[in-house]
Order: structure tokens, then sequence, then C-alpha cells
């Protein structure tokens, strides 16, 4: 690189570097809160995300190297082109992200390669133009006469703090309080304030640049105007109220990333519309020890069951759901109330532990969430916690999702619960689903088998349910991988069959 007359001092570069690294740490970690909406947040979400970011940055620093070759005055130009560009596809990430999602899920069949695809399509240049000004800022510095070693050391540990300034920044401060979208408009306005420098220190004419600043403008605007997918954005998830009943007589879905997480109607309180809640709430009551028995929720979605439990005038209910915001939409919009129940706002794993006082004739839990399972919920020493939770005739329920041609998620959970539990069924519809489609089952964990082995109940129409052949769940747990805090690959285990 030819020497500028006048270099920019060391703390002006410095501070530019790091700005520009915490805008694009911004953009990594709000990225992944866009795509939950679409494809849910999961081991495969966050792989995808961090490979795409770290490509693209690899990119970008190879192209800025190519820059700093380059006279420092155009160099310095074409880095605030770049910065432009992070800018202007930063901006429109949002905007590509809706419209992209549906045909690139359609076509890449794969749910796994469709978050990967989708990831590389939206966030992959915004990381490859932020990536650029790395190295040009870094041989700009060793101009200044501090000696090159020292500045360019300087110049590393500045993109280190700048990464996590902006790590922390996006998860503490940035979504909880300005949501995605605005995240992401104001990364926008910190590339193109960044790129104004980058022409100021280069000199020369500003009417280009200016005029690129007002097409980010525009698209900024465009991409804040756009309808948001969110009902309500919360410091953990996108949630979704969708309504599916007339306004006379509502019904009301609950839309949680991607995925629904409950159904409600204002009228039909009692009556489950998913085969998972009405297998729950049905076992749950066939399996109590009293009528007025004790329930713990391993989360609490639109709370249907928690609502029909106090309806029924069962004992104590306690649900353990991470998100308040969950719960006040719950309560606000799925005819929950709150004081029928005792709500703890943490995880349930941590709920169960720092309780052990505390007993339960029936733990619930709703962990499978399509290719997203928190695998700390699915653990040899998870379900020893809950067998110590549990009163000596308590049972232990949990659903599980699974493609009927494999089962290897089901297998796995019915061998660890069997290494705990020394009773463990598997519940169905009788009705089974169409080849290669994922089954519903609940299984059910205790001292002592169910009094009955098939029942019928409303899901929302009449459906009949039964226990698997205790032979079959016995060969099929032989063949399960035992899930163990240290090693849990239910992700795996519960991804699409080939």
């Amino acid at each position: 690189m030819q020497a500028m007359a006048r270099p920019p001092s060391l703390l002006l570069l410095i501070l530019l570097q790091v700005i520009v690294s915490a805008a694009s740490l911004v953009v990594e970690i709000v990225a992944g809160r866009m795509l939950a909406p679409y494809v849910g947040m999961s081991l495969y979400t966050w792989t995808s995300v961090i490979a795409v970011v770290l490509a693209g940055f690899s990119l970008g620093h190879w192209v800025g190297g190519l820059l700093a070759e380059r006279p420092a005055e155009r160099a310095l130009r074409l880095t605030g082109w770049t910065l432009v560009a992070a800018a202007l596809t930063t901006a429109a990430a949002a905007l590509l992200l809706r419209s992209l999602s549906g045909p690139v899920l359609e076509l890449v069949e794969h749910p796994v390669w469709g978050i990967a695809v989708l990831t590389l399509a939206v966030f992959f240049l915004p990381s490859c133009f932020a990536g650029v000004p790395a190295p040009v800022l870094a041989a700009l510095s060793v101009q200044g006469g501090q000696g090159a070693g020292r500045a360019l050391g300087a110049m590393f540990a500045a993109g280190a703090i700048g990464a996590i300034a902006g790590t922390l920044l996006a998860g503490f401060v940035f979504i909880s309080w300005l949501g995605s979208s605005l995240t992401l408009m104001t990364v926008t306005a910190v590339y193109a304030l960044s790129a104004l420098l980058c022409f100021r220190l280069a000199g020369g004419r500003w009417l280009a640049p200016l005029l690129a600043l007002g097409l980010i403008l525009t698209l900024a605007v465009a991409a804040l105007a756009a309808p948001d997918p969110c009902t309500r954005e919360s410091r953990y998830y996108c949630i979704r109220v969708i309504e599916l009943g007339p306004q006379e007589a509502p019904e009301r879905l609950m839309v949680i990333d991607h995925l629904g997480h409950g159904i409600s109607a204002r009228d039909a309180p009692l009556t489950m519309y998913t085969d998972h809640a009405a297998m729950l709430d049905a076992l749950a009551r066939i399996r109590a020890p009293r009528p007025d028995f004790s329930a713990f929720f391993i989360g609490g979605g639109s709370y249907s069951i928690p609502r029909a439990f106090a309806l029924r005038g069962t004992g104590p209910r306690v649900v353990a759901e991470i998100d308040p915001e969950v719960t006040r939409i719950a309560a606000e919009q799925f005819w929950f109330d709150p004081a029928s129940a005792e709500i703890l706002h943490e995880d349930a794993r941590r709920a169960l532990l720092t309780r052990p006082e505390r007993r339960y004739d029936v733990i619930l839990g709703d962990a499978f969430t399509d290719v997203a399972v928190p695998a700390h919920l699915v653990t040899h020493e998870f379900f020893d916690l809950v067998r110590d939770r549990l009163t000596p005739e308590g049972s232990y329920l949990m659903n599980v999702i699974d493609y009927r041609d494999r089962l290897q998620a089901l297998a796995a959970l019915v061998h660890t619960l069997r290494a705990v539990f020394p009773m463990v069924e598997v519940w169905t519809s009788t009705t089974p689903p169409p080849p290669g489609e994922r089954a519903v089952f609940v299984l059910v964990a205790g001292n002592s088998p169910t009094s009955h082995s098939r029942f019928v109940t409303r899901a929302p129409n009449p459906t009949e349910y039964g226990a698997l052949d205790p032979d079959w769940v016995a060969r099929l747990a032989a063949t399960g991988t035992l899930l163990s805090d240290d090693f849990a690959p239910i992700d795996r285990l519960i991804g699409r069959p080939d």
C-alpha cells in the first residue's frame, strides 16, 4: 500500500475496526433470531449461521487483502463502497428472508439443508462485505509510525473487542429492546456512517456516496414498513397468534418461532385440539392417584392443559415457562388465568433442581418441537431428577414426535427412561399416520402400568389412543441410544430419514 500524506491516527483506525466488528457480530446473533420463525431455533440453525458468517468473513478478508495492496486513498474509498454494500445487504436481509423462505424451503425438502441454504442466501453477503475493512485498516495502521507489530496487535485486539461488544449488545440490549428488524436497521446505519468516514478519510467526490446512502435509507424504511412475522418478539421467541375460529366462537393457535404450541377455544376449555395435548391431558387424569392431584408442567405454551386442569379442580399446578411473554399472551389471548397456577419463569430443569422439597403426582413434559429439542430435558440425569420429584405413585408423561419409518429418537428416549423408571409405556393414536410421516407419541414412566390400554377423548373430534405392545416397546428400547448430559444427539436422532 502506498502511504498517505497524512495517514489516519491509530486510535481512529482502532475505533473504526471496533465498530465494524461489533456490527458484524450483531448481524450474526440477529440472524439466528430472524430465521427462527421460518426454520425454528435449533443446533442446525446456529451451526448454519456460524458457518455462513465465518465463510463470509473469510472471503471478505481475502478481498480486503487485495484492496490493501492499492494506494491508500483508493483502498479507503473502495472500503467505503464495501461498507455501503454491507449496509444495503443488511437492510435487505429482512425483506430477502421473507421473500425467499417459502421458495427455498419448498425447493430444498431436507429440513437441515433447507436451513443452510436459506441462511447462505440471506446472510452470506452482509458478512462478506463486513469482512473487507479489517485488512485495509490493518495495513493503514502500520503507517502511523508506532511500529508495525504494536499497530497490528492493536488492530487484532480491536476486532476481538468489537466482536465481544457486538455479541453482548445483541443478546442483552438490542434484540430485547429494539427487536430484530430495528436492530438490523441500527447496524445498517452504523455501516453507512462508517462508509462516510472512509470516504472522508480518502477525500475526493461525494455525490455518488451520498446517492448510495439515500438508497440505503429508502431500503431501510421499506424493510421497517414490511409486515412483522411476530405478533410479539420476546427475549426468547418470535410469538404469533393465529385466529382459527369465527369471531363469535374464537379459537386461537399460538405459534412459537415456526411451530404451533397449542390451540385453545374460548367456549371449549376442556377440549384439546392436538393429539399430544389430548393424550397428556387424559393420561394425566387416568394415572393420577387422586382427583386433586398435583402437577408440574414443563413449558406453558398456550396453557391449554393447565387451564383445563384448573377448571376440573385438580390440585396445585406449577408451570415452568422460561418466557414471561408467552405467559402474558396466554393470559391476554388464550383465556388462561395466571392466578390459577404457580408460574415459574425459568428453565424447567433448574426449577425442579432448586426446589428439592417439592413432590408432584404428575410431571408433564412437552419438549419436542420439530428438529429443535432441548437436549438437557431428555437425558438420563434429567430423568433421575424427575423421578426424585415424583410422589411414590407419581407419573412422568412426555410428548415425542418421530418419523414412523425411523423411530430412532423414540427408541433412545424409551431406552433412557427404562434405565430410570421400572415401567415405561408408549401411547399413540390407534390410527397410524401415512408412511414417511411423523407420528405423535406420549411416553408414560412410573412404578406401575396404566389401568387402561385404550381410551377415547376429543382432539377435538373423538379419537382413540392406545398403548403399544410392551414386547415391541422392549425390542425398540434395545436399539436405542442412552442419552446423557455428556452425549445426547437428539437432534440427529430425530432428523428426517434419508
